[in-house]
């Protein structure tokens, strides 16, 4: 990744692509690594056990270790895609959580009109508002390395206190657009899978804004169970 020939951004490496990094961090025994997208305004990192963690756990790390010293203000916002774990670790904190529309404008809105200052998305696309006014993956990076510094932690502790929820996402193509409301089929199903997983899961659905699909999102403790829902409600937007 570190010789461009200017057609391999991201070419299996970066935040979209973390698998060599994670090998890497692990085989030199490195305390952490950092994962940036192409223009730099998305990271995630990897703690020295080679694992991932994503812009949901980072977020995490950096509330609890504002709220320790002071400096958060506001809520926390996040987007109707980010992870039911994130929300829960932090109300157990007891730092108010909000979901913006997916996308780093719905966010910054989000956390303008609430005063807040810590928000972002799962893919590492975070705002630091106390930091700076924009996404900035070295920004945040660094700010993960101080509290790493300031706590004597390393990166898997700090994100220990966020355990993530199974996701499943499904696409599903449609023909035309139309409400699950007015859907029987579709609201049934919905509902049924909506009691199933209670308070400890969510559904979300979500028309694509550039193709002709449905995004299922299904997300809950037990991961099959997760995976059997997601499919079901996928066949009911098919079959509508």
């Amino acid at each position: 990744g570190c010789s461009p020939n200017g057609r391999n951004i991201n070419d299996g490496c970066g935040s979209t692509s973390p698998d060599l990094l994670k090998l890497t961090v692990a085989g030199v025994r490195a305390d952490a690594g950092i994962a940036l997208d192409g223009d730099g305004d998305r990271v995630v990192m990897v703690d020295h056990l080679g694992r991932v963690v994503d812009g949901d756990q980072l977020l995490y790390v950096l509330a609890r270790a504002r709220q320790a010293t002071g400096e958060l203000q506001g809520p926390v916002v996040g987007t109707v895609m980010s992870n039911l774990g994130l929300e829960l670790a932090l109300k157990g904190l007891g730092v108010a959580f909000l979901r913006a529309a997916v996308g780093d404008r719905h966010v910054l809105q989000m956390l303008r009109t609430h005063g807040g200052v810590l928000g972002g998305e799962a893919s590492g696309h975070l705002l630091c508002l106390d930091k700076t006014t924009t996404g900035d993956g070295l920004i945040v990076a660094l700010q993960v390395l101080a509290v790493m510094k300031a706590t004597g932690k390393t990166l898997a502790e700090l994100a220990a206190g966020m355990s993530r929820f199974p996701q499943q996402l499904i696409n599903v193509r449609v023909t035309k657009r139309f409400d699950a409301a007015r859907e029987p089929s579709v609201a049934s199903a919905i509902a049924e899978v909506e009691k199933s997983l209670g308070t400890r899961g969510r559904v979300v659905l979500r028309a694509s804004g550039t193709e002709p699909l449905i995004r299922v999102m299904v997300e809950g403790e037990d991961a099959e169970a997760v995976a059997r829902h997601a499919a079901a409600l996928a066949e009911a937007w098919r079959g509508a």
